[in-house]
């Protein structure tokens, strides 16, 4: 498994977000402990010096189902800013979990009802870092 990518500020706020999470018991035990493992696991970087090809917070980003091809974007945003019509997805959905961190052009294995399938990153339409927003 490829190295995942954090930014301090993302890496903070998401912890920050699982704790009050547990605390309110609005996430699954697994889901939290999957999610700090993951945290644990990154390489945390300053926000400035991540590179503009990975996928941090609020970041919108393209992806592909390969066993489908279908395709979506979204934005990986905290819970309390999730609207599914808006395409804001949070952090705590499986699937935004399973990018945080990763790369343009990664492949991430990633289980469904039907069994596993992989999920490739084909464009990042916007991150904030690269657009100098740091205090999102």
């Amino acid at each position: 498994m490829k190295q995942v990518i954090i930014t301090k500020q993302d890496f903070n706020r998401i912890h920050r977000s699982i704790t009050d999470a547990k605390a309110r018991n609005t996430i699954k035990k697994e889901e939290a402990e999957n999610l700090l493992a993951e945290l644990k696991a990154a390489k945390i970087v300053d926000p400035a010096e991540v590179e503009k090809d990975v996928v941090t917070m609020n970041s919108i980003v393209k992806i592909h189902f390969q066993n489908n091809k279908t395709t979506m974007q979204f934005q990986l945003v905290y819970p309390s800013e999730a609207n599914i019509k808006e395409k804001k997805i949070s952090i705590f959905s499986s699937v935004a979990a399973a990018l945080i961190g990763y790369r343009v052009g990664d492949e991430i294995d990633w289980l469904i009802p039907s069994g596993m399938t992989k999920i490739v990153i084909d464009e990042i339409v916007y991150q904030p870092e690269a657009a100098g927003d740091f205090d999102l």
